[in-house]
């Protein structure tokens, strides 16, 4: 697995920043989950409380709510802005419970949850197994955990440009799916089932890319990025580099798709001694 450890006081703050816009820029996380969403036409499912893990401004929300019409929704994200967007979905009688927390420490109940839903969450996690246990410990007995993340492949172009430059990061790094599928087992959960894709995004410059990066708050780098601004010289030589990829009068920015779900078939999982928020009294 990837060692890097992301700040996630700028991870709060970035997305704090990025929710007023977040949806103008967000197509393709947009996207992403409406695809995950899909994957659950395929499992039958009856769960009477659903968590949308990393919810953000509560794409998923709205669709959760129709699919699962008897179930009691919760959406937690890390970022307060982008969570007051997401709770505010749903209609007068049936709103979604919201949880401002990090999905690395979650604040619920053992044996709570049915579902986990997370879409493109997890690649902001610094330990992606305790995560997984800590998912696995709110999880009923046959309880469902669903996701999407990045793959290793994710802007390969911009990581290449940027490796011409400097030895800084500028772009995170991301887990293999094979090695996600191996903490899944290692963490207690049955039947993991995983796949990728590769999803193509077009822009006319690079700047337009680098906006939308930061649009959506995804220009938090781990420990090893350049301390400071970057200046019009080092972007000069970036624009120089990135021309290289130009194809059809368009820039290409590749993002690898890894796509999961696994089942939590036991309950042994010992009890975990965070403060727990119990939705069931």
């Amino acid at each position: 697995m990837n060692e890097q450890h992301i700040s996630k006081r700028k991870i709060r703050r970035a997305f704090d920043r990025a929710a007023g816009a977040y949806d103008e820029a967000a197509v393709l996380q947009q996207e992403v989950c409406n695809r995950l969403l899909q994957r659950l036409d395929c499992i039958r499912l009856s769960p009477s409380w659903v968590l949308d893990a990393g919810a953000g401004t509560g794409e998923a929300v709205q669709a959760l709510l129709r699919r699962y019409r008897n179930a009691r929704l919760v959406v937690l994200d890390i970022s307060e802005q982008m969570l007051a967007q997401a709770s505010a979905h749903g209609g007068l009688l049936r709103k979604p419970y919201a949880v401002c927390a990090d999905i690395e420490h979650l604040p619920l109940a053992d044996a709570s949850i049915d579902l986990v839903f997370s879409s493109l969450t997890l690649q902001w996690c610094n330990d992606i197994e305790a995560t997984f246990a800590g998912i696995r410990r709110i999880l009923k007995p046959g309880g469902l955990f669903m996701f999407t993340s990045f793959g290793p492949d994710t802007l390969k172009e911009l990581r290449d440009c940027w490796s011409r430059i400097d030895n800084a990061v500028h772009v995170n790094r991301f887990d293999d799916m094979h090695d996600v599928g191996d903490a899944l087992l290692r963490a207690g959960f049955a039947d993991p089932v995983m796949e990728s894709e590769m999803i193509t995004v077009n822009y006319a410059t690079l700047d337009r890319l680098i906006a939308d990066l930061r649009g959506i708050g995804a220009n938090v780098t781990a420990d090893g990025g350049r301390r400071g601004l970057t200046t019009p010289a080092l972007l000069a030589q970036l624009r120089a580099a990135y021309e290289a990829y130009r194809c059809d009068e368009v820039l290409p920015a590749s993002y690898e798709i890894i796509y999961g779900h696994a089942w939590n078939v036991a309950a042994s999982t010992p009890p975990d001694r965070s403060v727990v928020v119990d939705f069931s009294k």
